[in-house]
């Protein structure tokens, strides 16, 4: 997300709003807690992408500038304490340092690899574990897509199937989900827009539910909402999981679903600072309501 000079603004006004008391809404009974990430590095921010491990802990995130960062979220019972990062590179030691060759906005992690969605150069990559790169065959409509508004949202089903959503493109009115069946792309099926909000993120639960995170700019601040997807014998379902009043989270881009040790389906999410004052890299998270979570798989 390029939208410097709007965000910087509102990062001012958000801290005004902020202390005005405008975020004292009282929180929902699925949030569970945030944590700010800090460190010294200069290329240190930016992160748009996320992936976390089954486990809850060991985690894979991309940064706009792209970085690949991989480590550990350090817990105490339900609460992230800090975070230990064990490897922070380019993605490809070989790419260029121009923001539309490494703009880099979702991850996920598959048993050969990671898969990697840019913007700007429309594209979805494969980085193997050898190392090697390969590029997916691109959807006819990626050439469409504007030049900040690409595969915002990546995430792979239980099947291997990559599915991708771009944030600022529509078909009919609709947000398109791509799927990728190893040869080509096709559309499965459109979200429709909600108050203003567009997809950043998304990842497949261990429910076989897709968890779309989506934001929206006020000018004021970041709003974010998470909707639930499912395919069942009647047709694709929708439920909004949560959603979150202006400047209670910042830019909430990256997402990613698993389910703790108590049983219930947990949904960390990762902030973009977009390398501005007094933004934060932060993770949050909520559970998704128990009567959303029922134990249902894609077809």
């Amino acid at each position: 997300m390029r939208q410097r000079s709007a965000v910087a603004i509102g990062a001012i006004l958000l801290v005004t709003s902020t202390l005005a008391g405008s975020v004292e809404e009282p929180f929902p009974e699925n949030f569970v807690a945030r944590h700010v990430w800090q460190e010294a590095s200069p290329d240190f921010g930016g992160f748009s992408g996320l992936d976390v491990a089954a486990n809850g802990r060991d985690f894979v995130a991309v940064t706009d500038r792209g970085f690949l960062a991989r480590g550990v979220l350090m817990r105490d019972g339900d609460r992230i304490t800090d975070v230990r990062i064990d490897h922070f590179t380019p993605i490809d030691p070989t790419q260029s340092v121009e923001k539309p060759d490494i703009d880099a906005e979702a991850v996920v992690v598959d048993v050969d690899g990671l898969y990697i969605s840019y913007e700007q150069d429309h594209r979805v990559i494969h980085l193997a574990n050898s190392g090697r790169v390969f590029r997916l065959p691109p959807h006819p409509d990626f050439r469409l897509f504007p030049e900040n508004g690409g595969i915002e949202a990546l995430t792979i089903d239980e099947k291997g199937r990559i599915h991708a959503i771009p944030e600022r493109f529509l078909r009919d009115g609709a947000f398109p989900v791509y799927r990728f069946d190893g040869r080509e792309w096709s559309v499965i099926t459109t979200l429709q827009p909600v108050d203003g909000f567009v997809p950043s993120g998304a990842s497949f639960g261990p429910d076989g539910a897709l968890y779309v995170l989506e934001r929206a700019f006020s000018g004021y601040g970041f709003r974010s909402r998470v909707r639930r997807v499912s395919e069942t014998a009647q047709g694709w379902s929708d439920d909004e999981v949560f959603r979150s009043p202006v400047g209670r989270h910042g830019n909430l881009e990256g997402i990613s679903a698993w389910r703790a040790a108590d049983g219930h389906i947990r949904l960390t999410m990762v902030a973009d600072d977009n390398f501005i004052f007094p933004q934060h890299t932060e993770f949050v998270e909520y559970t998704v309501p128990s009567e959303l979570a029922i134990h249902h798989h894609t077809h």
